[in-house]
C-alpha cells in the first residue's frame, strides 16, 4: 500500500476539477480577447467595434473556428490582427490538453478521478513526464507554423510582388491560422485568388492536416511508422482521415466539376488541386479556394458531413472527431458481420468505449438539429444554408455560405454558443462519461427488445 504524506493540517491537497479549469480558461480568454478587440486601437476606423462583433470574433479565434461577422482584413487594425493571432495561437495549442497537464504539474498528488480526466483531456498522452509532453507540443506547433510561414512568405514575395515585411506578416498570420485550423484570413476574397497556385494551397492544406491529426498521433508516428505497432487511436485516426480525404475529394470533384462558378473554368490540374484543398478544409481548416455560396446544394451536404466528423482527438480540429466516427463504423461492421466483439487492429474495443462514442455522436446530432431549428425560426434563411452555418460553428470549421453577417443578433449569439460548445464539448463529454462509469456487482435479467 502506498502511504500518502499529509500536510501539517491533516488534509490532503485536492486538485480542482480539470474540466472546470478548462471551461474557465476558455471563458477568461474569450473575455480578455473581447476586451482587447473593443479597444479603439483594435478597430480599423479607430472608433471601436461593437460588443457583438468583438465577442463573436474573440470566440471564433479562441475556438479556432474562423466564422466572422465583419471582414477580418478591413475591419480590424494591425493591433486587432495581432490580438486575433494571439487568440488563435493560444486556442490552437489546445487549452484542453495544456490545462489538464498543468493540473497534473501543479498538484503533485491527484486522486483517481482527476487522473482519469487529465488522461482523457490529453488524449492518453504519457503523463509521467509532464514537462516533456508540454515541450514537445509547443515545439511541434511552432515548427509546423514556422515551416508553413516560410513557404507562404517566399511565395507571396516572389510570385505576387508583396513587400517583404508585408509578406512576412501575412505568411506568419496565415501559417498560425492554418496549423491551428482557425481559418482566419487577411484577404477579403479568402484564398480564391490563389485557386490555381499549389505553392500557396498545398502548404496551407498540409498544415491543416498536421494540426488536425492530434498530438498523440503525431508523437506516435514520430516513434514508429510501422502500422503494426500503432495504437488503436492512431490506427483509427490515420485510416479514417485518409478515407474521408479521398472520398471527400472525389465527391467534391464530381459535384463541382462542371459548376461555372467554382471548378468549371479551371483546367484538370487546377480542379484536382482545389478539389483536394476543398476536401481538407471541412475537417476544421476553414479556408476556401472557391466561393462556398456558389457551390451546389449537394456539395454543401457533403461538406456538412465532413464538418460534423471533424479531425483527430487532442488536435486543433473540431467535430465529433474521426476516432468517434471510425469506432462507430467498426461497431456497424461488427454488427453486420455477426461478430460478438468489436475488434480494431487485433484489439477488442470495450463496450463502455462504444457507448461513449455513440453518446458523443448522438448528442452532437441533437445539438445540431436543435440549433438549426432555432436559427431557422429567427431568420429568413434557407434550411441548407442554416444547417451549413450551424455545423460550421459546431465543428469549429469556419466555412460559410455568406449568411453569418446577415443573421440577426440572436442567430449570431447561437453561433457563438455553438463555437464554444463545439470546441469543449466532445472532450469534456467523453471525460464526464468515463468518470461516471461505476462498477455494478450484480446483473439484472436480460430481455431483448425489437429493433427495426
Amino acid at each position: 500500500m502506498v502511504k500518502v504524506r499529509r500536510r501539517p493540517g491533516g488534509h490532503r491537497p485536492r486538485a480542482g476539477n480539470p474540466a472546470q479549469v478548462i471551461v474557465a480558461a476558455f471563458a477568461v480568454l474569450v473575455a480578455v480577447g473581447t476586451g482587447l478587440l473593443l479597444l479603439p486601437v483594435s478597430a480599423a476606423d479607430g472608433q471601436g467595434a461593437s460588443l457583438l462583433d468583438s465577442v463573436f470574433t474573440a470566440t471564433s479565434a479562441v475556438c479556432v473556428t474562423g466564422l466572422v461577422t465583419v471582414d477580418t482584413g478591413t475591419s480590424w487594425s494591425p493591433a486587432g490582427h495581432v490580438v486575433i493571432l494571439g487568440l488563435m495561437q493560444v486556442g490552437g495549442l489546445s487549452i484542453m490538453t495544456v490545462a489538464s497537464l498543468l493540473v497534473v504539474l501543479v498538484s503533485r498528488r491527484l486522486g483517481l478521478r482527476a487522473r482519469l480526466v487529465a488522461r482523457a483531456q490529453s488524449g492518453n498522452l504519457d503523463l509521467s513526464d509532464v514537462r516533456r509532453v508540454l515541450r514537445n507540443v509547443v515545439l511541434f506547433s511552432l515548427a509546423g507554423e514556422a515551416l508553413t510561414a516560410v513557404a507562404l512568405t517566399l511565395r507571396l514575395a516572389a510570385a505576387y510582388d508583396v513587400p517583404t515585411w508585408t509578406a512576412v506578416w501575412e505568411g506568419v498570420f496565415h501559417a498560425v491560422s492554418a496549423f491551428n485550423n482557425a481559418g482566419f484570413v487577411l484577404w477579403s476574397e479568402g484564398m480564391t485568388g490563389f485557386a490555381g497556385d499549389p505553392w500557396m494551397l498545398l502548404p496551407v492544406a498540409l498544415a491543416v492536416i498536421a494540426g488536425g491529426l492530434g498530438f498523440p498521433v503525431i508523437f506516435e508516428l514520430a516513434r514508429s511508422w510501422r502500422p503494426r505497432s500503432w495504437s488503436v487511436t492512431t490506427r483509427i485516426t490515420i485510416i479514417t482521415s485518409g478515407a474521408l480525404l479521398v472520398v471527400g475529394t472525389v465527391l467534391l470533384l464530381v459535384l463541382e466539376y462542371g459548376n461555372p462558378a467554382t471548378l468549371g473554368p479551371m483546367g484538370v490540374a487546377g480542379k484536382l488541386l482545389v478539389g483536394f484543398f476543398s476536401a481538407v478544409m471541412p475537417r476544421s481548416g476553414g479556408f476556401s479556394a472557391v466561393e462556398i455560396g456558389a457551390m451546389t446544394p449537394e456539395s454543401w451536404l457533403a461538406t456538412d458531413v465532413l464538418m460534423f466528423i471533424g479531425g483527430g482527438s487532442a488536435s486543433t480540429a473540431g467535430g465529433i472527431k474521426v476516432t468517434t466516427f471510425g469506432l462507430l463504423a467498426a461497431v456497424l461492421w461488427a454488427e453486420m458481420s455477426g461478430e460478438r466483439d468489436v475488434d480494431v487492429g487485433r484489439r477488442r474495443i470495450p463496450t463502455a468505449n462504444q457507448r461513449q462514442a455513440l453518446a458523443v455522436a448522438l448528442l452532437g446530432v441533437g445539438l445540431a438539429v436543435a440549433s438549426t431549428f432555432v436559427v431557422l425560426g429567427i431568420s429568413d434563411e434557407d434550411l441548407d444554408r442554416v444547417l451549413f452555418e450551424v455545423l460550421s460553428a459546431l465543428g469549429t470549421v469556419g466555412l460559410s455560405t455568406g449568411i453569418t453577417a446577415e443573421l440577426p443578433a440572436a442567430g449570431q449569439v447561437v453561433l457563438v454558443v455553438l463555437m464554444f460548445v463545439g470546441r469543449l464539448g466532445p472532450l469534456a463529454l467523453a471525460s464526464a462519461l468515463a468518470l461516471r462509469e461505476r462498477p455494478r456487482h450484480y446483473e439484472r435479467p436480460e430481455e431483448r427488445t425489437i429493433i427495426g
